[in-house]
């Protein structure tokens, strides 16, 4: 049994597919299949169900991926010490981000880190918190950027706070907010506010920064959006109000005009705001290189947010 052979199968459960998993690991799709049988072989076990459209693990193949995932995990940091003595911030770095972070914020990380470090090469996982939270218990991932708190307690998981991004209220087009320089939280309580769905942490700081628990008006439609960009199209078309964080409401204007194309934009009063930062597993063999990326994120930080200590 070979490390190769444990990331050719691990490859298959994370794609489900010979072809795309064969891909993803810089093979033929024979090459890899010959490679799974004979890892069963010498296991004495079937791993995976090949009488469907697509393989499909066994109860035992899910078993064995599990621990295949920590086994390489572990494997990938003691070569990463060969890495180390190279320099800092040097090879793969898989990180995380969340999807009301990720679109407005990648674009401004990613040149950052290509002029500051270039021979680091940046592996991004877009995902939910939940789902981040995952992946970095099972180690798939280095570090997630996320709203903290985290998904993972403390002291096992290092949070390094990065930066506090404003909220704002996003309404139709010649809505009444449009009087407000600020909108006084005790005004939302007047308003249809459209949110993201369960399971994004965005939904819950909007609750949280409203001090409510559901929109207080309904019209007989209960939108629950997967994405901000679907948010802003209902808000355009008068179906109600929505709160928005800073770096998307910047992207929204820089790209459609100052006004976001219409929408009435005005920022959340007293400071109402949720806090950034980076997530990562203590005693992760990373660490250090961890600390110097996230310094260097608080160091140059994005137009509209706002410096945390």
């Amino acid at each position: 049994m070979t490390l190769r052979e444990l990331r050719y199968l691990v490859a298959l459960a994370e794609h489900r597919h010979f072809g795309h998993a064969a891909e993803a690991c810089h093979v033929t799709q024979p090459t890899l299949s010959t490679q799974l049988r004979k890892l069963e072989d010498y296991l004495g076990l079937t791993l995976l169900d090949r009488s469907g459209k697509q393989p499909s693990l066994t109860p035992i193949g899910e078993f064995v991926v599990e621990r295949a995932r920590r086994l390489l995990a572990d494997a990938d940091e003691i070569l990463d010490l060969k890495r180390l003595r190279g320099g800092p911030l040097q090879g793969v770095l898989n990180i995380g981000l969340i999807p009301t972070l990720a679109p407005y914020y990648l674009p401004w990380l990613l040149p950052l880190v290509r002029q500051r470090y270039p021979k680091l090469r940046l592996v991004v996982h877009e995902d939910t918190t939940r789902h981040l939270g995952e992946l970095l218990a099972d180690q798939l991932i280095d570090t997630a950027i996320l709203a903290l708190p985290g998904p993972l307690p403390q002291p096992a998981y290092v949070e390094l706070p990065l930066f506090d991004e404003p909220f704002f209220v996003a309404a139709p087009p010649r809505h009444e907010i449009a009087a407000h320089d600020a909108v006084p939280v005790a005004v939302l309580a007047e308003l249809k506010l459209l949110l993201l769905t369960d399971g994004h942490c965005l939904r819950g700081q909007a609750l949280e920064a409203c001090r409510q628990h559901e929109s207080s008006q309904s019209d007989g439609c209960d939108f629950r959006a997967t994405s901000l960009e679907t948010l802003r199209q209902l808000v355009a078309a008068g179906l109600g109000c929505t709160l928005m964080p800073a770096l998307a409401v910047r992207c929204l204007a820089s790209e459609r005009g100052q006004d976001g194309s219409g929408l009435v934009v005005r920022p959340l009063a007293q400071g109402q705001s949720r806090r950034i930062g980076m997530v990562w597993r203590a005693g992760h063999a990373k660490s250090d290189d961890l600390q110097l990326l996230g310094a260097t994120l608080r160091e140059a930080l994005p137009e509209g947010v706002r410096f945390t200590s």
